[in-house]
């Protein structure tokens, strides 16, 4: 006779009957958000949270309420790109974050910090935890589509933001260098273990074209991820250039000022997913 009493989360057997358990985090209580857009990349330095902010600003700018949730716990910038530096306030129901001047909402560690040059020594477990009290504990208000700027890697952050946040989408930016392909490969396998869908490849850095000729030059040699994404059965939805005004405007808190008709592709990816 069976002694089971149907509650799954008290019971250490591994049986036939045991029920999945969701591992997602509950979104605060007076939040709204409607879709979750993880930017990823494999390795650092190759723009990830440029991209990021790019993607927030073109999506504004096409009348949607938009979320930056800058999940970079040791290399937070998200602050720095919309020149924004303290949250809204916070009440008895949570935190509410910062508001860019074209009303994009940000969250990141370093609006809570006293000095932002200020390292985080935290463990991962911590880290982890940080993350996801960015989804319980602050208040977002009607965000249709939120964007996740992950840190570089595989690690824990990523899989708790994986795990925890309901992701509809990741978007993976990459540069051309021979190393692609592995670094690629990786970012695409966690995707595909976590079932989340990839809605394609950004190239960033693919070229730098010349202010006088206009001739594109590539500076980091030819790209490789043609090959790479027809392996995967993935699209390229943008190839990104050297654009010194673009880090500019990064660095100044300018980036709702910056062009983005070379992401429309991306945009156009995120809107069609389901």
């Amino acid at each position: 006779m069976s002694s089971c009493n149907g509650n799954c989360s008290s019971c250490s057997s591994d049986c036939s009957d045991r029920k999945a358990e969701s591992l997602l985090a509950k979104l605060n209580p007076r939040s709204s958000v409607k879709k979750v857009i993880a930017v990823v990349s494999g390795k650092g330095g190759v723009g990830k949270s440029t991209v990021t902010s790019t993607l927030a600003v073109a999506m504004s700018r096409k009348g949607y309420r938009v979320g930056v949730l800058d999940a970079d716990i040791t290399g937070p910038s998200a602050p720095t790109a919309f020149g924004v530096s303290e949250c809204q306030g916070a009440n008895e129901d949570g935190l509410y974050p910062a508001l860019s001047k074209g009303g994009i909402q940000v969250m990141s560690i370093n609006l809570l910090l006293d000095d932002p040059a200020s390292p985080v020594v935290w463990r991962g477990p911590v880290i982890a935890g940080a993350v996801k009290q960015f989804w319980t504990d602050v208040i977002w208000e009607d965000v249709d589509y939120m964007f996740v700027d992950m840190p570089p890697g595989t690690g824990d952050v990523p899989l708790t933001v994986f795990q925890s946040l309901p992701v509809d989408g990741i978007v993976i930016v990459t540069s051309p260098q021979d190393l692609v392909s592995m670094i690629v490969a990786k970012a695409v396998k966690m995707a595909n273990m976590m079932h989340i869908p990839v809605l394609g490849f950004v190239e960033n850095y693919a070229y730098l074209e010349c202010p006088d000729c206009g001739k594109r030059i590539e500076v980091f040699g030819k790209s490789h991820l043609d090959d790479v994404a027809a392996s995967f059965g993935l699209p390229i939805l943008a190839r990104l250039p050297i654009d010194p005004a673009v880090a500019f405007a990064y660095d100044s808190g300018l980036m709702e000022t910056v062009n983005t008709d070379k992401v429309a592709g991306v945009i156009a990816a995120i809107e069609a997913a389901k």
